[in-house]
């Protein structure tokens, strides 16, 4: 095996209640992207067993994959396009998301034997999905087709727990819900937080709260909000490689495509077997790999199966030895966040980003 990526399920749990107890409501466990990078089916049924009562998906196929894996808990799907198969998702009991009047009629046609379980999504100001100016247009009978179970929006700052626009979309939203409760739809579930207002709003919480990133044990900005370790999270992802070759480079020797780098010294080079074809972003710079016991920088660019780190002349590492691309940071390697601000990116983009040719290998304890 060239790559894999082994996750701490263990982690998962860990997170999940840690945020159960800081917010004090119902969970919702966001799976979304085959769980950030992951794995959809291991970490939903570990998010469930930690107390987590409902998944989140983005996608209507995503939401059938976890219930064709036997999995009868709650799911909610918030991304689900016009002309999708909504009869399906009805028929599963997927909660589906509907953010226009146009969706709303779409989905209530569907509805056949029984109705279709809806949340419905208002924009509160971040000005992506859900309703805007149509919301004051809502009447009953619009709602007549359908369950609706619950309403939501989403934040657009709450990594900057201090701006004003997280009080204004606050207001917002308990203004949508109040009008709502107007048509009478009152006993409705309402969820606005996602990770970093999960953390630091609890004004926020409502009657469940939508975690992402930090249930994969990762900050949603560590410039804001502060690292893992800060948080109380455990990082769920540790990616590893084994090194192709090892080699000795005498100094000036240009290194891969367009020759952007050459060694300054005599050096060992050591080839990783991993490239932007398995989610390496080939735009990091300042990033490397720990190898026996040190940091290794990268040097010139990757490639789309390898890259290429400067072991340094005293290395004792040989082809075949494998090397942290990531972890937890514990033992000073680097971690997701390091190759985030080293690809002019986010940890977020890192772990998703990790590709399918790379397998997922479930630990109880990784670090």
């Amino acid at each position: 095996m060239r790559a894999e990526a082994l996750i701490d399920l263990s982690a998962i749990k860990h997170n999940v209640e840690l945020l159960k107890d800081v917010s004090g409501t119902n969970l919702l466990a966001v799976v979304k992207a085959d769980a950030y990078g992951h794995g959809l089916i291991p970490v939903a049924k570990a998010a469930l067993s930690a107390g987590a009562s409902y998944l989140g998906v983005a996608l209507l196929e995503e939401a059938v994959a976890l219930r064709e894996a036997g999995i009868t808990a709650p799911i909610l799907a918030w991304l689900v396009q016009p002309g999708s198969d909504f009869a399906q998702g009805i028929e599963l009991d997927i909660e589906i998301a509907v953010a226009s009047l146009a969706a709303l009629q779409e989905i209530s046609a569907a509805a056949k034997s029984k109705k279709a379980r809806i949340h419905l999504e208002v924009d509160t100001g971040m000005t992506r999905g859900g309703f805007l100016n149509e919301w004051d247009q809502l009447t009953t009978e619009h709602l007549n087709g359908v369950d609706v179970v619950g309403i939501f929006s989403h934040f657009a700052r709450a990594d900057e727990p201090a701006e004003k626009q997280n009080s204004d979309q606050l207001g917002r939203f308990s203004a949508a819900v109040a009008h709502l409760n107007s048509l009478g739809h009152v006993n409705i579930m309402r969820h606005l937080s996602n990770s970093a207002a999960t953390l630091k709003n609890g004004a926020a919480s409502f009657d469940m709260v939508r975690t992402g990133i930090a249930m994969y044990g990762l900050s949603p900005d560590v410039q804001t909000l502060g690292d893992s370790k800060s948080l109380g999270l455990r990082p769920a992802m540790q990616l590893r490689a084994a090194l192709y070759l090892v080699k000795d480079v005498p100094a000036g020797s240009p290194v891969g495509y367009g020759a952007t780098q050459s060694t300054t010294v005599d050096t060992k080079l050591g080839v990783v077997a991993m490239g932007y074809a398995d989610g390496i972003p080939r735009i990091a710079r300042t990033a490397g790999v720990w190898s026996a016991g040190k940091r290794t920088p990268i040097i010139g660019r990757v490639s789309m199966d390898q890259f290429v780190v400067d072991l340094g002349a005293d290395s004792k590492a040989r082809s075949g030895d494998w090397v942290t691309v990531f972890g937890n940071g514990s033992h000073g390697e680097y971690t997701a966040d390091d190759w985030g601000a080293a690809s002019q990116s986010i940890n977020y983009e890192i772990v998703t980003r990790i590709g399918p040719r790379v397998p997922r290998i479930y630990a109880p304890h990784v670090y």
